[in-house]
């Protein structure tokens, strides 16, 4: 299968066809286009352009196409349907698909919307799951699913599943429950094509099962799902009855969410921000860091300051000024981006002590090579071996510093329940530079006797 491109010629072909209302040629156009390609191409479109193609493709697709759009665009194409017409899509969709959309609905709608589903079981489940916080195991879980109960016999078994399968796109288990409907177990497919049609699925079914409560985090739902290769997981409530199921694709979506989340804040932006967002939305996304990176320039500049007389004798160490503090920077960043992505991964064994004892001994492991390659350099290039041994000096208690400090930030960010991403950024840059210029002035002070 080639992959989907969008060009700007197939781009404007779709935007002919609609201005000249050709919907015969548009939809057959549009027909064997997978819906996620159909949805990358309404995002180039204007509103009306991309309501119209809504309105001419069947449910089926448009209720996929739906889920892929960006916000912004979704929202502009429902505002451009009937309470019926939203509804219709809603009955195509998965419970948790259709619970997203209707939460991001004007709320004075909402009732309407759900009102026109004409499956009042399906209208039922979207109501159910909007009672959870969307970020929670229960936000995120769809009510469709197959299970069976640990009283009935393989052919009874096989009868329901049959039932249950037409509304479940895809099988990735099957579920034991007893007749409260607490989650007992699983039952393999093996089992019961293998098994008499007599046999009780108590007898065949398999009492360990991985659930989650529908509380959890979805960050913890993804590290049990990757820990343990599962397509789709169980969700049970307080008192350990069958609510629900998260599948793979869900828990994609939080990993990618929730890496472009890190991204942006070891990049200094404080909020979920697009490229295509407004220009105020990204000036509140970047200029709290970019003020906390002024602050520590200026406070960089207030310390230098305060050295202006040892400056004044030896200029050079003013030119090694931007190393040092660049050094304490990059230190700080890989110290606290592998402690992050170690916490991200819950690969952090150990205590907090041993982590920063071993991150001070790799540190000074690294600033003593560097360290011996500056001294070498400068004391050739100004012939100065005292000035040479203070910045090399400098430097090796700058780095073991720098990352002792990307090493306990984030662990002690996270023990709080902040997001330790925020210390991969400018927050870590802007400390280490400080700390960084202090020592170097201070300890190139002592060497020199000044």
């Amino acid at each position: 299968m080639t992959p989907f491109k969008l060009s700007d010629e197939l781009l404007a072909e779709i935007e002919q066809l609609i201005e000249n209302q050709k919907d015969t040629q548009l939809s057959s156009l549009l027909e064997e286009v997978h819906y996620a390609d159909v949805a990358e191409i309404i995002n180039e479109l204007n509103e009306d352009e991309a309501t119209y193609i809504i309105k001419l493709l069947e449910s089926d697709k448009t209720s996929d196409i739906l889920t892929e759009l960006d916000e912004d665009i979704r929202e502009a194409i429902l505002g451009n349907l009937s309470t019926k017409e939203i509804a219709g899509e809603l009955e195509e969709l998965d419970t948790d698909d259709a619970a997203d959309i209707v939460a991001e609905l004007p709320k004075e709608i909402v009732q309407e919307v759900i009102s026109e589903i004409e499956d009042k079981e399906h209208a039922k489940d979207i109501v159910d799951l909007l009672r959870y916080d969307e970020n929670s195991a229960g936000g995120l879980m769809a009510k469709e699913l197959v299970k069976v109960r640990e009283n009935w016999n393989v052919l009874t078994c096989v009868k329901e599943m049959r039932a249950q399968a037409e509304n479940v796109t895809r099988v990735h288990s099957i579920y034991v429950v007893d007749e409260d409907d607490k989650l007992m177990g699983r039952l393999s497919l093996k089992d019961l094509l293998t098994t008499s049609t007599k046999t009780h699925i108590k007898e065949v079914y398999i009492p360990k099962v991985d659930a989650v409560n529908v509380n959890e985090k979805p960050e913890e739902v993804a590290k049990i799902m990757s820990k343990y290769d599962l397509e789709a997981i169980p969700v049970v409530d307080e008192i350990g009855r069958l609510v629900g199921r998260i599948t793979i694709d869900d828990i994609v979506d939080v990993i990618r969410e929730e890496a472009d989340k890190d991204y942006q804040m070891a990049a200094g932006i404080s909020q979920d921000v697009e490229a295509d967002d407004s220009i105020w939305d990204l000036t509140r996304a970047r200029l709290p860091w970019l003020i906390l990176g002024l602050i520590g320039g200026l406070g960089a500049a207030a310390i230098m300051g305060g050295f202006e007389e040892m400056i004044a004798q030896h200029a050079i160490l003013f030119f090694f000024t931007p190393l040092i503090a660049a050094m304490a920077g990059n230190v700080g960043v890989q110290s606290s981006a592998i402690i992050v992505q170690g916490l991200a991964n819950d690969d952090l064994k150990g205590s907090i002590s041993n982590r920063l004892i071993k991150e001070m001994l790799l540190a000074a492991l690294n600033g003593i090579i560097l360290a011996v390659i500056l001294l070498m350099f400068t004391w050739w290039y100004k012939d100065d071996f005292y000035v040479a041994l203070a910045i090399a000096l400098s430097l090796i208690v700058v780095i073991v510093v720098a990352g002792i400090i990307g090493t306990f930030i984030p662990l002690f960010l996270h023990k709080r329940g902040i997001d330790p991403a925020i210390a991969t950024g400018p927050f870590i840059t802007t400390s280490n530079d400080i700390f960084g210029i202090l020592i170097y002035f201070w300890i190139a002070k002592l060497v020199l006797g000044i």
